[in-house]
């Protein structure tokens, strides 16, 4: 009898220690979310690869990719070689760090990605791309630009300098 009290007691002891929070995490981690590609995405050591799980075009990175982290949540962060630029429509500077938030067809609070706009450099802030669109939609700030998915369907060659009309540009 005392045994099975005993037992009863670390049993509760346990589970007290088991809070309520960590328990219905677990419950909801359990649970499959449609609006998240299956967790088997973890195992894929290219970022590159990673995007069309996510709707979105591979080449939206350069090819210096050295690694990558992706959390529950969507948050990730994109470790480049180094920092670079990359001829698109416009040319683009890409930070050595990238950090923002994935989800399907979008990313968003993006950092470490700049687009040159006339004779100014703007930060993009994020990209969205409908499900069988053509057009993949880039964010600064409150404004938007739509340009041809086909554009980011290879991955770009990273340039250490941007050129253009003789001039060469080494960093921001």
């Amino acid at each position: 009898m005392a045994s099975s009290i005993t037992q009863i007691s670390l049993f509760l002891l346990l589970l007290t220690l088991f809070s309520e929070t960590q328990l219905s995490q677990s419950l909801r981690d359990l649970k499959p979310n449609p609006n998240r590609p299956s967790t088997s995405l973890q195992s894929i050591t290219d970022v590159h690869d990673l995007l069309p799980k996510y709707g979105l075009p591979r080449g939206l990175l350069p090819d210096n990719v050295r690694s990558y982290t992706l959390s529950d949540d969507g948050t990730f962060e994109i470790y480049l070689e180094n920092p670079c630029y990359v001829h698109f429509d416009q040319l683009v500077y890409y930070n050595k760090n990238i950090k923002g938030k994935l989800s399907f067809g979008s990313v968003s609070d993006v950092s470490g990605i700049q687009a040159k706009k006339l004779f100014i450099w703007v930060t993009v802030t994020g990209m969205h791309m409908e499900q069988g669109s053509d057009s993949v939609e880039f964010y600064v700030g409150a404004l938007s630009e739509k340009l041809p998915a086909k554009q980011f369907e290879d991955i770009p060659v990273c340039k250490s300098k941007a050129c253009r009309g003789g001039a060469s540009v080494d960093s921001m």
